[in-house]
């Protein structure tokens, strides 16, 4: 399927999203070593069988990683490389602003919901002020756990699930167990049965009545339907799977 959407002159944001997720073989959030080799491979023969040449961004790129084994690309230079919508290229773009931004919309949009005045000076340290509360481990952005922080624990299912998080090696195993098409995804029906079984054996931190709540939520992160492995990492691997593996 990779291979016939890589064929397209324009590819939408759902198909740029399987492309990606079918070359991160392992997960991690990045294309490297054999899985960007098999992408560069397969990208000029599907060019090939549709009649089409590299595009520029495409030569430069085949010139710059085709004999280093050792590099690595994610979604940010993923998303420079293939011919993807227009509408979906410059949403991208703006989601890559920084984090200040986004919380400052987010603070204006709480303001105004709760019709409270407001001027932008106090906006701007509202907003400095909320990243610093929310970023614990100060790096200028707030990760998923950190955001969580900001909603009542009574609405926090985010926060229940920090308690069941596991290392990866161990969050890996259970993602291939519960994976059982094997296609690289779950669907409602693995991710339901995951559920059941982490409600049953951690019966202090989550609610088996909760499933449907728990369930609900998580597939929000979810690709239309498909719960790739680095969006239920967000949720249940208490390391950075995007990072390298300890030798």
């Amino acid at each position: 399927m990779a291979n016939a959407y890589l064929q397209g002159v324009e590819i939408s944001a759902s198909q740029f999203l399987d492309i990606f997720h079918h070359y991160d073989n392992d997960g991690n959030g990045y294309i490297e070593g054999k899985e960007l080799q098999s992408f560069i491979k397969e990208l000029q023969q599907a060019r090939k069988q549709a009649g089409l040449e590299l595009t520029d961004q495409m030569k430069a790129f085949v010139q710059e990683y085709e004999k280093n084994t050792d590099a690595k690309i994610g979604i940010v230079e993923l998303v420079q490389i293939l011919p993807t919508e227009e509408n979906f290229l410059l949403f991208f773009r703006q989601q890559l602003k920084s984090c200040a931004e986004f919380m400052q919309n987010f603070l204006k949009d709480l303001l105004q919901k709760a019709k409270k005045p407001y001027d932008e000076k106090k906006l701007d340290e509202y907003t400095h002020t909320t990243l610093k509360i929310f970023d614990s481990n100060h790096d200028g952005k707030l990760c998923l756990a950190e955001m969580a922080r900001l909603l009542p624990d009574e609405e926090n299912f985010l926060l229940k699930f920090q308690n069941v998080k596991m290392v990866r090696r161990e969050f890996n195993k259970i993602f291939e167990l519960y994976d059982q098409d094997e296609n690289g995804y779950m669907d409602e029906n693995e991710l339901d049965a995951l559920l059941k079984d982490l409600c049953e054996k951690n019966k202090k931190v989550l609610e088996v009545n909760k499933i449907p709540t728990y369930k609900t939520a998580i597939m929000a992160l979810s690709d239309g339907g498909k719960l790739y492995r680095t969006e239920l990492a967000l949720v249940l691997c208490a390391e950075d799977i995007s990072a390298p593996a300890p030798l």
